[in-house]
């Protein structure tokens, strides 16, 4: 298989059959007590029958879609250090003083250390993400 070429991997029934394959031939490796030659021969009859299958049963294989990450932006931080750090980690005065009591739109209480602090006079609600407005 080519770099570029995606994986594919066993779906359905086929995967089953590989996995009974797998099982009966462990436990018939156990029962009879011969596991360095068996083995091997385990591992053969699979890709054998990996390839019978790839062969003759072509939508057996389905293509694997690449895992992306969702965002390739930094995470925030913890909401105890978010009151303290700016865009670039400096240290930031929050007035936590001056927010209300409650979230006038979801009636949340919004408590200094928990609300997200957008700048040194703004913050969000941390339940509902409204801003808050900030006694002067």
């Amino acid at each position: 298989m080519a770099k570029d070429e995606p994986k594919k991997k066993l779906v359905g029934q086929w995967r089953n059959l590989h996995g009974a394959i797998w099982l009966i031939g462990l436990a018939i490796l156990f029962w009879r007590g011969s596991f360095w030659p068996g083995i091997l021969i385990l591992i053969a009859i699979s890709a054998l029958i990996q390839i019978a299958i790839m062969r003759f049963v072509p939508n057996s294989y389905v293509e694997e879609v690449p895992q992306t990450p969702i965002s390739s932006e930094m995470p925030d931080p913890p909401l105890s250090l978010q009151p303290f750090l700016g865009t670039l980690g400096e240290k930031v005065v929050n007035h936590p003083e001056q927010l209300p009591t409650n979230c006038p739109r979801c009636g949340a209480p919004s408590r200094g250390h928990e609300v997200k602090w957008t700048g040194p006079y703004s913050a969000d609600c941390a339940f509902c993400g409204a801003n808050l407005p900030l006694a002067k």
